[in-house]
């Protein structure tokens, strides 16, 4: 997975990426693409408000998350930009989780189709005898 992450009025330090390829990287288990090597995260952390003297910062975690030719979002602001990069995780972990379960339900509707189509021919020529 190719992860780019920008700063938006915050310095990104080594702790920080290093957070962010750990939580990013949780999500590779949750992925599945016909080639992972074209999975691309662009992820997004900084500060929304410059109100540094009244203490209610407010920190920004962003992932647009490219799989197969399908994006996947997730954005969160929380008072720390620890509990915002946790909740965005969460967060992108279930879009995934969605989009599985989606293609699942249209794969087996479109087989349930079919079998019906196929029983209802069945039916059409045991009657014809």
């Amino acid at each position: 997975m190719n992860i780019s992450v920008k700063a938006t009025n915050i310095v990104l330090t080594p702790a920080i990426s290093q957070y962010i390829d750990e939580k990013v990287g949780s999500l590779e288990k949750f992925i599945v693409a016909t080639d992972p090597t074209t999975v691309r995260a662009n992820i997004e952390v900084g500060k929304t408000t410059r109100h540094h003297h009244s203490g209610n910062d407010i920190f920004l975690a962003e992932i647009n998350l490219h799989i197969d030719g399908k994006v996947l979002r997730a954005v969160s602001e929380q008072s720390t930009l620890y509990a915002a990069l946790d909740d965005m995780k969460d967060e992108i972990a279930r879009e995934i989780n969605s989009s599985k379960n989606k293609q699942r339900t249209l794969l087996r509707r479109g087989g349930a189709t079919v079998k019906n189509l196929i029983k209802g021919l069945g039916g059409f020529y045991k009657r014809k005898r």
